[in-house]
């Protein structure tokens, strides 16, 4: 039982965090140091008082991984540094267990509202075209970001993944908490 509390409240909190995230990104475009850099110090601190130094270094680890899954996209171009130090926060927070589910909750959710965001404005065929465009060069160059298909270029449609990366911790929580999770 004392397991199922403790990471209800791990989760919770990397909830909030990333809700924050969300919104911040939703209204600036941006997710600020001063959220994400407290979010995973209070992460580790969280971890060493719930469950001592070896929950703080799996806590730690759990970030390490998110982060470089995340820098891998935002050096091909595919997203800003502020969703890469927003997941590590939040998957400090979350915990080892829970990086697994939130990655993939995060990937599927910000693939719906990447849709979702593309039909709004009338651009799912373009964009669906810009994907094959993307794997082409991607093949061809590595991990090079595309001259124009960036997030750095403001002509393209971009999604603030703040939203997804909130999402998928959401489906975490509410998965976790109807016993479908570890």
């Amino acid at each position: 039982m004392r397991v199922f509390a403790d990471n209800t409240i791990y989760l919770t909190a990397a909830l909030a965090c990333a809700g924050i995230g969300a919104v911040w990104d939703i209204r600036t475009r941006r997710i600020p140091n001063k959220l994400t850099g407290p979010a995973l110090v209070v992460g580790l601190l969280l971890h060493l008082y719930v469950g001592g130094w070896r929950s703080m270094l799996s806590a730690a680890l759990a970030g390490l991984i998110g982060g470089v899954v995340f820098l891998i996209f935002h050096l091909a171009g595919g997203m800003g540094a502020g969703d890469v130090k927003l997941i590590v926060a939040v998957l400090t927070i979350a915990g080892i267990h829970f990086v697994p589910q939130i990655l993939l909750a995060t990937a599927l959710s910000g693939g719906i509202f990447a849709v979702v965001l593309a039909i709004w404005h009338g651009q799912l065929r373009s964009t669906l075209a810009n994907i094959g465009v993307l794997f082409t060069h991607h093949r061809m160059h590595g991990m090079a970001p595309h001259d124009e298909l960036n997030v750095s270029n403001p002509a393209t449609l971009r999604l603030p993944y703040g939203i997804a990366i909130a999402a998928g911790t959401a489906v975490c929580l509410v998965s976790f908490g109807a016993g479908t999770q570890p």
